[in-house]
């Protein structure tokens, strides 16, 4: 259970409203997560380059292979880093390349790094190492989540479609079937998969009793896959569409702003049953923009739901919103009762996010102010996207952003903009 000091609570609160400052002014709407109850969306920790698969879609570099594994001693120190730049309770991708090729020993005292530092660590593997014994002993360590990332791009032999990869993704879901991990499952969208989307979310849909989020994430022409382009009709709004045809049900994609809209969008859906009835749980921006001003004090121990639903309560009673919470979440009961009853009470949450990331050669300077995944790298965090376009310069050593891309902000008439730093003072 994670308790939060005083001053632990204090320095968060700081970082806050610095993270509101760097957030330009059109996106801090009452709905907007960061600035609000998060400093950032995720921290990205590479703890290994390596990789035991060779995906047509990449964001690792032609070099990476060859860098050699970062020390435990560095590991430790961007972990101190996160904790002092983005606060307590800040979730943190421990990642690569694939880090269950790392040493088990490692990784456990990574993951228990992450825990005594009061963050929340998640495993995003490929899961072809990641078997339940090992998966046992993280969450034993206090793992929050594990994420695996499976679809045609990994070219997985014997498999020809994603209807076919479900099998490997049943298999997953076995692994970490009552070990308490948040169960995320991630997955390029490009043109040979785009059709069987909702597929795909047909079968979370299925399986929600254990999946807790699917992240569709669009191609993006970096790293060192050899499939590059993304095609026209990959946008964020054609797979949104997709999801909803898998799931039977519409989403409301805006009622929580994460960042820039053109990176984010994130809806969830409830589960009734083993699937047989589905409805999106948040279709209202003001609503959520009201929950959020109500638990704005109170910070959610992820590792513990029940306490965390006592704590929400808590806080509505405290900001006399139970009877509005009452009112809207009653709503939902009575547009949900028949399915509701069948279902025997039991409705699952089961969360939808896109993330679109920038081509290389195609850099948003606006986006990249706005930023909700940073990568922690020898000189702080930045941008997912500037650290896979440039990833090279960070492997090396690289302090601060690339001398190139500096270079083109200027040109462009934008400064490099740190976290922490106003995004509208850099762009003046």
């Amino acid at each position: 259970m994670y308790a939060y000091t005083a001053g632990e609570i204090a320095s968060l609160q700081a970082r806050l409203a610095q993270t509101l400052e760097r957030i330009s002014p059109e996106f801090r709407t009452p709905n907007q997560l960061l600035g609000q109850k998060r400093t950032i969306g995720c921290v990205a920790l590479e703890i290994t380059q390596r990789c035991n698969l060779d995906c047509s879609i990449c964001y690792l570099s032609e070099n990476s292979e060859s860098t050699p594994d970062i020390p435990l001693s560095t590991i430790f120190a961007r972990l101190d880093r996160i904790l002092a730049d983005y606060g307590v309770g800040t979730n943190v991708q421990i990642t690569g390349g694939d880090p269950t090729l790392r040493n088990h020993d490692e990784l456990e005292l990574i993951v228990r790094g992450a825990v005594e530092r009061k963050l929340f660590p998640a495993l995003f593997t490929n899961g072809i190492n990641a078997s339940r014994e090992l998966l046992e002993r993280l969450a034993k360590a206090g793992l929050v989540d594990v994420a695996f990332h499976v679809d045609l791009t990994e070219k997985r032999k014997g498999y020809r479609s994603e209807v076919q990869l479900n099998e490997v993704r049943q298999e997953y879901i076995e692994r970490a079937r009552g070990l308490g991990l948040n169960v995320i499952f991630n997955q390029t969208v490009f043109s040979k998969n785009f059709a069987e989307v909702p597929e795909i979310v047909r079968f979370y849909r299925q399986n929600a009793d254990v999946v807790g989020m699917a992240s569709f994430q669009l191609q993006a022409d970096t790293g060192r896959g050899a499939n590059r382009r993304r095609k026209s009709d990959v946008d964020l709004d054609s797979v949104g569409r997709q999801i909803e045809a898998g799931l039977g049900a519409p989403l409301v994609w805006d009622a929580v702003h994460v960042g820039h809209p053109r990176c984010h969008r994130i809806a969830y859906a409830g589960v009734f049953g083993k699937g047989e009835h589905v409805a999106c749980l948040f279709d209202d921006p003001q609503v959520v923009a009201e929950i959020m001003d109500v638990v704005k004090d109170t910070w959610f121990d992820r590792r513990n739901p029940p306490r965390a639903v006592a704590q929400a309560v808590t806080a509505a009673y405290r900001a006399k919103w139970i009877r509005p919470g009452l009112k809207y979440f009653g709503r939902r009961i009575r547009e949900n009762w028949r399915p509701l009853i069948k279902a025997r009470g039991k409705v699952h949450k089961l969360s939808f996010f896109m993330q679109n990331f920038m081509d290389a050669q195609n850099l948003d300077h606006e986006r990249i102010d706005n930023c909700s995944f940073h990568c922690m790298t020898e000189d702080g965090g930045v941008s997912m996207c500037v650290h896979n376009a440039y990833r090279d310069h960070f492997l090396e050593g690289g302090k601060g952003y690339p001398e190139k891309y500096q270079e083109l902000r200027a040109s462009e008439g934008y400064h490099p903009c740190r976290p922490g730093h106003s995004a509208t003072a850099a762009a003046k």
